[in-house]
């Protein structure tokens, strides 16, 4: 297959300067802006010649404090996660209703399908009257709840006694979809209603009009498939997105990106045509508009994809240089169909091999798992926690609804995100930080939390990996980011291992 690009060939002067390190000086400038903005005063982004960029303490914190809360630059829900959780394509937050939650999982499980086959909300025809809920979900007496269980029966154990699917009659679904049946006790669970995307497309749904405002402008409009996209070839993109969907969503990430950049050049265009200054075109970096608009993507540490993802565990030493050429091809034909879709020539150099592939490696690199619970899990332990009589008439309805849900009720939302504060944190096996997700915590942001106490002028580290692995196994893990870690555990452990071997 032929990988050449063009691109890479025409612009490399410009994609060397896009690619190039930024200065102590302008990496320094722009952290110090960025935590002002987000008003993290407890912490200092420092930059050292060992690791690179470090956070350190502004601040004394005590261990289950708070020590940061970022927000991505970009994300994506996982395509095989669109199913189990409606969420806002922006924040993550969970939208709709517990009923819509439930009805709409329920009905794409049936169908056997994803978000690509999403139906239109609030169009069924179907009214089921809420006070026959229960005579319609008991559709074998065998499998409804009987009277005379005890407080402490759980809903989850109640459930796993037969876990064969029990499916609901369509009517039931559709009616928990539309808001025409309303479950015991939804009403303590309110989420923020649905919003449609600004281009009119299926795929993306919002918390509010501001979030998808904001989607919009940053970089949905050049990617979406309504009839309102900004997209020059929709074939094209369904393409793009079809083979991301089949390959690896962190090709979404990429999208997103290049996308991201072209729209907000396209704002410094403007603002400079309304200030009578010229726009000299990709080949003039030295107007800085594009290097402005690339900036919150080039402070993050970079490699090509497919010289650093890691070597899968089913492929010999012997075949990595086969298995890293076949990891260039994906990316090169994914590249082509996003070129097909949005490419424009004022931007070119954003579109070359050399800074896609530069792109996702610092996803794979630097990417944070995208996680937040499900409150329909915390709907049915509400309700598994009611005391007698209130759970009993409750568990009357939701049972059947739990068994036709499955063992995989309470699956959160689940994705991947870029977090410019975040990726700067290092690497220790002993860490005095760890990401962690509190009760409140119900969008997609980064939350830091100490596990230790720590004191002003200590840097704060994370782990990358299961820290509780044996010493042989953490470096192994840790190679795949391209360093050995020299933490104060692991030279400990390096020096016991070492008088082993003696």
């Amino acid at each position: 297959m032929e990988t050449i690009c063009s691109l890479d060939i025409q612009y490399s002067k410009a994609i060397s300067t896009l690619l190039a390190s930024p200065s102590p000086q302008a990496l320094q400038g722009y952290f110090d802006q960025l935590l002002a903005k987000r008003q993290c005063s407890g912490i200092k982004i420092r930059q050292s010649n060992d690791v690179g960029k470090g956070v350190y303490a502004e601040a004394n914190y005590m261990e289950g404090d708070l020590v940061l809360k970022d927000q991505m630059l970009v994300g994506t829900q996982h395509v095989s996660n669109k199913v189990d959780a409606l969420v806002c394509s922006y924040c993550f937050r969970y939208i709709g209703s517990i009923e819509l939650q439930i009805g709409r999982k329920l009905y794409l499980q049936g169908l056997g399908k994803g978000e690509g086959e999403e139906f239109e909300l609030g169009t069924s025809k179907h009214i089921q009257k809420e006070g026959c809920l229960a005579e319609s979900l008991h559709l074998r007496e065998n499998h409804s709840v009987m009277a005379g269980h005890s407080d402490s029966d759980s809903a989850s154990s109640s459930k796993s006694e037969d876990n064969a699917y029990l499916p609901l009659p369509k009517e039931v679904i559709e009616s928990l979809i539309n808001g025409e049946l309303v479950l015991p006790y939804s009403k303590e669970f309110v989420l923020p209603s649905v919003i449609s995307c600004v281009g009119g497309c299926a795929e993306e749904h919002y918390c509010s009009k501001s979030c998808a405002e904001a989607d919009w402008e940053s970089c949905h409009s050049l990617l979406c498939m309504g009839e309102r996209s900004g997209c020059r070839n929709m074939e094209a993109l369904a393409r793009f997105t079809e083979h991301a969907n089949g390959t690896n969503d962190i090709f979404h990430l990429a999208a997103k990106v290049i996308s991201s950049t072209i729209l907000k050049c396209e704002k410094f265009k403007a603002a400079q045509f309304k200030d009578n200054e010229p726009y000299f075109g990709p080949n003039a970096l030295g107007t800085n508009l594009l290097l402005e608009a690339w900036r919150p993507f080039s402070m993050g540490y970079k490699r090509r994809w497919w010289d650093c993802v890691a070597l899968p565990n089913d492929i010999d030493c012997n075949q990595e240089a086969s298995f890293r050429m076949q990891m260039r091809e994906l990316a090169f034909t994914s590249l082509q169909l996003l070129k097909d879709s949005i490419f424009c020539e004022d931007y070119a150099p954003l579109f070359s091999l050399e800074i896609y592939g530069n792109i996702i490696g610092m996803f794979e690199l630097n990417n944070l798992d995208v996680v937040v619970a499900s409150p329909v899990e915390d709907y049915f332990i509400y309700i598994d926690d009611l005391l007698f009589p209130k759970k009993e008439e409750a568990m009357e309805v939701t049972q059947p609804i739990l068994k036709a849900l499955g063992d995989d009720y309470s699956i959160c939302c689940q994705g991947t995100g870029f977090f410019p504060l975040q990726s700067c944190m290092n690497h220790s096996c002993s860490p005095n930080a760890k990401a962690f997700k509190r009760d409140e915590d119900r969008d997609g942001q980064a939350i830091i939390v100490a596990v230790r106490d720590i004191h002003t002028g200590e840097e704060i580290t994370i782990s990358y990996i299961d820290e509780d692995l044996p010493y042989e196994e953490r470096q192994a893990a840790l190679a795949d980011y391209g360093f050995k870690c020299t933490c104060p555990k692991c030279l400990e452990e390096s020096k016991h291992c070492s008088s082993l071997e003696k």
